[in-house]
């Protein structure tokens, strides 16, 4: 029973450190505009990431190409770790490190959004396409933990949970995508 408890308590607490912390809900707020903007530009967002954060990035999309609360118009959001036969020909002909930038340099264009799940911040799959977004003018913006790691030198918005717990930064980024999806819907 202490372990759920701790556990619980443990995640509420950095819930609750990000809602007091108003840099972090500005660049949160930021990040919602800058992906509204995209939509009714006519852009699209391209969302990528790795383990548990590839499960993340496949249920932001399905909030917004499906919706969130209400019922809307889709939006265009591609999750880049739905395609298992581009991963896995991209990975074996280029190597792992690539399977995200290739399928950003094929889809991504100036105007579009690019959303990059890491909780370390250093993924090097995710720092390759935060690199190639870069490149192709999309706007970047990551979820990391930690200290943000690498993607720092990448991300025009990034929202770092303060956290080393792998899955306390997942529960906090799985929020913020909530946030967002909410914030977007709002917009459109």
């Amino acid at each position: 029973m202490q372990k759920i408890k701790s556990h619980l308590e443990d995640s509420s607490a950095l819930q609750k450190q990000l809602s007091v912390d108003d840099s972090f809900l500005l660049k949160v707020k930021n990040s919602a505009d800058a992906i509204s903007f995209a939509l009714k530009s006519g852009g699209k967002v391209l969302v990528a990431g790795n383990g548990g954060s590839a499960s993340q990035s496949q249920h932001f999309v399905a909030e917004l190409v499906g919706k969130y609360l209400k019922e809307r118009v889709p939006q265009k959001a591609i999750s880049l770790v739905s395609d298992v036969a581009t991963m896995t020909s991209l990975a074996n002909d280029f190597g792992y490190e690539y399977v995200f930038s290739k399928q950003v340099e094929a889809l991504g264009e100036k105007g579009d959004v690019f959303v990059a799940l890491s909780t370390s911040g250093n993924s090097e799959n995710i720092l390759e396409a935060l690199e190639q977004a870069k490149k192709a003018g999309l706007t970047c913006i990551g979820l990391a933990g930690k200290d943000g790691g690498k993607m720092k030198d990448f991300c025009d918005h990034l929202l770092i949970i303060p956290s080393s717990s792998t899955p306390l930064i997942q529960e906090s980024h799985l929020s913020i995508l909530h946030i967002l999806a909410d914030l977007v819907e709002e917009s459109l």
